[in-house]
């Protein structure tokens, strides 16, 4: 299986209970459906891109990057690369990369979707439609920060950065709702 068709499939596959993620979930699958190389950060429209909300193994705290070209507390994630099978993969490498943690697990299903404008790695205006997860990091987890990030750090998921985007907080408030019903048959080991 292609990440472009993982994509699709895992897409097709999720429900949001919000009927604005609802909808972005069409818009971002009419957007695969038109493109195929809409995983490929080549793909100067907008392209997919992975990030994951990292709990630590109790739920209550999230693990945020200090983005350097954005200047914001954000989620861990970024660009598809050729070798992720899946999207689910591709965020998943990306949370390990960036956080140095061995051991996470991933849900299986996304938490939510966010769609941006951003000048990313190609140097254009373009878009970034973030297929965002849930990630768990293992007790005793110990961080390193990669140097894709100016600063590394735990947060209470209850009390962000007060400059957080909406993306960030929408997908907060997803993982704290994931948090409470969290469960080891819905999660993968890398």
């Amino acid at each position: 299986m292609s990440l472009h068709q993982s994509t699709v499939d895992t897409l097709t596959a999720w429900r949001p209970a919000d009927p604005a993620q609802d909808s972005l979930r069409h818009a971002v699958l009419a957007f695969l459906a038109a493109r195929e190389d809409a995983c490929l950060r080549d793909c100067v429209p907008g392209h997919i891109t992975g990030s994951a909300l990292v709990l630590d193994h109790s739920g209550r705290h999230a693990l945020l990057t200090l983005h350097p070209r954005i200047g914001r507390w954000l989620q861990l994630g970024g660009h598809c690369e050729p070798e992720d099978e899946t999207i689910v993969a591709a965020a998943l490498r990306e949370a390990t990369e960036e956080s140095g943690i061995d051991g996470l697990t991933i849900t299986s299903e996304p938490a939510a979707l966010h769609v941006h404008p951003v000048t990313c790695s190609l140097g254009v205006p373009t878009r970034h439609l973030d297929v965002q997860f849930v990630v768990r990091a293992p007790e005793g987890a110990e961080i390193t920060r990669s140097d894709e990030s100016l600063d590394l750090r735990w947060w209470p998921i209850d009390e962000l950065p007060r400059d957080c985007d909406f993306g960030l907080t929408q997908l907060a408030a997803a993982a704290a709702g994931s948090a409470a019903g969290y469960s080891p048959a819905n999660v993968h080991p890398p």
